[in-house]
């Protein structure tokens, strides 16, 4: 089983639509697939649901052990693509990991999984937090979405060093630019010199596309809202970029 995370300190990045994508397209590409919710905000959840508010249990009953990570998860309308759906309780999740003081609780929880599970996605709140911490240890690969200004640069700075701080391995870390928007100069330039600025980032950029925002209005993957879309295809880039990485 591999576990992999969209994560950003910042939020509006578009590291949801990232990993809902990401999801989707492993799940048709025949890999089992779970996508964990772990953002309050809920908005992965209410893009693969078919419900308007999805059954979802207190995060409390699984940190105390009363209730294994399989009685979390929900099924989607899509074949081998799971979801445990974020919950209100999920905004006190550090508190419970500080009381639990340990360190590699996120990985115990994801471990019963891996009979069943081939892949886990991992759509995170956007915080340096205890949580962040235990995600950078757990996942084998961590997917920063940057939108291309120098706010979102500074953003993955911290997190590096967030991770040096914690002696946590960077090599696992790999950005990306999100959200590009050829009309501002800015983002050409800082996409056109992606060695210069940001040389550890993927190759793939996700654009700023009116197919990416539909997928608020109707509810799907890029790839069932228009599957010969720019975006559409970018994410497929991303997808395959991932893979080359995670499976090598």
């Amino acid at each position: 089983m591999r576990v992999i995370a969209f994560h950003n300190l910042k939020g509006g990045v578009g590291k949801t639509a990232a990993a809902v994508n990401t999801a989707y397209l492993a799940s048709q590409a025949g890999i089992s697939t779970l996508l964990w919710d772990l953002d309050p905000q809920g908005a992965a959840s209410w893009l693969l649901s078919d419900d308007e508010e999805p059954d979802a249990r207190k995060l409390g009953q699984l940190v105390k052990g009363k209730s294994p990570i399989g009685s979390f998860i929900r099924s989607t309308p899509f074949p081998k693509l799971d979801l445990i759906p974020a919950h209100h309780s999920f905004r006190n999740i550090d508190i419970k990991l500080d009381d639990a003081d340990n360190d590699r609780m996120l990985k115990q929880w994801l471990k019963p999984l891996s009979e069943e599970t081939s892949l886990v996605v991992l759509d995170c709140p956007p915080s340096l937090s205890r949580l962040a911490e235990q995600i950078l240890r757990t996942a084998d690969g961590i997917f920063v979405p940057l939108i291309p200004t120098w706010l979102s640069l500074n953003s993955w700075e911290q997190l590096t060093a967030f991770a040096k701080d914690r002696k946590i391995k960077t090599n696992r870390l790999h950005p990306f630019f999100s959200m590009v928007d050829r009309r501002k100069s800015l983002h050409r330039d800082l996409v056109a010199n992606k060695d210069l600025h940001l040389p550890e980032g993927m190759h793939t950029t996700i654009p700023n596309a009116s197919a990416i925002e539909r997928m608020g209005e109707e509810r799907l993957p890029v790839e069932q809202v228009s599957r010969r879309s720019a975006a559409a295809g970018a994410y497929r880039d991303l997808w395959s970029e991932i893979q080359g990485m995670i499976w090598r």
